[in-house]
């Protein structure tokens, strides 16, 4: 706002003067860290100029608002880092959402109508399948849910003249299958769908997927980009191209987050890699550590090269996250799992995940395509603590499940 709205020639009384006072600070300073700003209302110096911002904000236009739910220049500035960073190589733009979860559903919403149908991958995030599986099919939008392992001439065969979208995440939430995301995302691109992608798990600093050829890119920022445990916050980077009609959908849903919640994604990012590279360290020193126990059949962990598609792995993923499952022996009873998981010092129990805090829950899968057959699975994320105290820590949790076997 530039227009002089003081009258100096009448002296304001004290209930104006509280309102008016300090809005206009023209002193200009540069600091490291971009300020915040908190706003509903937006102000213009005309009804020309406020037309006009009206009519670009709803086309999608870049940096443009007329309320506080289209953005301010705080989330502004973090949806330019995410279309930077997030979309590397692509031409790219991205929105924020108030978590993970509303990323998934409201591109799902704008990209989707009745009578269409989507494929997703039998191994993603629960709260996802729980959407397709209520609110799309009250919607009357059909879900296929495919083996994550799928070939591309095995997911061709599933496309249908109404299949609009491809909904991958590689790797799975919990039993942690890769995806040929590239072969998969030609073949969508063949057939005229828009392709999806989950992000959680490496992050864009472990993962360039438009390099992969998705169309969005779908990010939890509540995890390694905020890394601390203290917001809620999803983004959907997307190919600018597409960008009108998921923007479309955000502003009609008034999907937004506030300018305090923005910042401290923003400042949470600026050590996004230097947080990923510890993580995957000692995750990785964990998760061979947790090999040589007799009692896990299994460590499901995608860089270690036992995993079936460590190739993939190498191929598409510059590093890995500090998230992985194991899979106990089966006759390893529900008093052990409580043993091994319970009254941990540096394990906390906890269904999120990526802040610095190390984490164990046994999974609960939910699979339509191919069941889980094997025994108990133990999901952790490792935190940014020594990998020596973590392993002592399980350790101990190793002897207590032992000993309700005795």
């Amino acid at each position: 706002m530039t227009a002089d709205r003081s009258h100096p020639s009448r002296e304001l009384q004290t209930a104006s003067r509280l309102v008016d006072t300090a809005r206009r600070f023209e002193e200009r300073i540069q600091t490291a860290n971009l300020p915040v700003y908190r706003a509903s209302t937006v102000l213009f110096d005309s009804l020309d100029e406020a037309a006009a911002t009206g009519q670009a904000t709803m086309a999608g236009e870049w940096h443009r608002s007329t309320y506080g739910t289209a953005g301010t220049p705080t989330t502004f500035a973090l949806m330019d880092a995410l279309a930077e960073i997030e979309g590397a190589g692509a031409d790219c733009r991205a929105a924020i959402m108030p978590s993970g979860l509303a990323a998934i559903t409201v591109p799902l919403l704008a990209f989707l109508s009745p009578g269409e149908r989507m494929l997703m991958s039998d191994s993603v995030y629960g709260p996802a399948r729980n959407f397709a599986e209520g609110m799309l099919a009250r919607m009357n939008v059909e879900t296929v849910f495919f083996d994550p392992a799928i070939d591309p001439a095995g997911l061709a065969d599933l496309i249908t003249d109404n299949t609009r979208v491809l909904y991958l995440e590689s790797p799975g939430s919990y039993t942690f299958e890769l995806q040929d995301v590239p072969a998969l995302t030609a073949v969508a691109r063949d057939r005229g769908l828009i392709s999806m992608i989950d992000n959680a798990w490496a992050s864009p600093v472990f993962a360039r997927p438009f390099e992969w050829g998705v169309d969005l890119s779908l990010l939890p920022l509540t995890k390694y980009w905020g890394g601390h445990s203290d917001v809620l916050m999803g983004a959907v980077t997307i190919r600018t191209e597409l960008w009108p009609r998921l923007w479309q959908a955000v502003r009609q849903l008034g999907i937004c987050v506030g300018g305090d919640d923005a910042w401290l994604i923003l400042r949470g990012m600026r050590t996004a890699d230097v947080r990923m590279r510890r993580h995957e360290t000692n995750a990785l020193a964990v998760a061979r550590w947790l090999q040589s126990q007799p009692e896990v059949e299994r460590v499901l962990h995608p860089a270690l090269p036992e995993h079936p598609q460590h190739e993939l792995f190498k191929r598409d993923f510059s590093g890995s996250s500090g998230l992985f499952s194991f899979e106990l022996s089966p006759r390893i009873g529900r008093a052990g799992v409580k043993a091994l998981c319970e009254g941990r010092q540096h394990f906390g129990m906890g269904y999120s995940w990526g802040g610095f805090e190390s984490l164990i829950m046994p999974a609960n899968i939910r699979r339509t395509v191919q069941p889980w057959e094997g025994g108990t699975l133990i999901r952790v994320h490792i935190g940014l603590e020594d990998p020596g105290d973590l392993i002592a820590d399980l350790e101990a949790g190793f002897e207590a499940m032992r000993a309700t076997a005795g």
